[in-house]
């Protein structure tokens, strides 16, 4: 390491090709993956499945009914 360094950042990583904020997307909205146990992603595919609909259209369904019904009891 280069005694002259007064950061951690070992010798062979070289930053000086690169560009600051290549991929920054002001407003950009990540969607976040979900994971389910598998008992309930097994539970809900089949309801899915038996009610015609892909399996995060029935996930999101059940998510904003139980939203509403949490805000209802505030």
């Amino acid at each position: 390491m280069n005694p002259n360094h007064d950061d951690d950042m070992p010798d062979e990583i070289d930053f000086s090709k690169g560009v600051r904020g290549k991929f920054f997307r002001p407003g950009l909205r990540l969607n976040l993956p979900v994971y389910l146990d598998s008992e309930v992603q097994d539970r809900l595919s089949s309801l899915a499945s038996a009610k015609g609909v892909d399996l995060s259209e029935l996930v999101n369904d059940l998510l904003r009914k139980d939203i509403e019904l949490i805000e209802m009891a505030r």
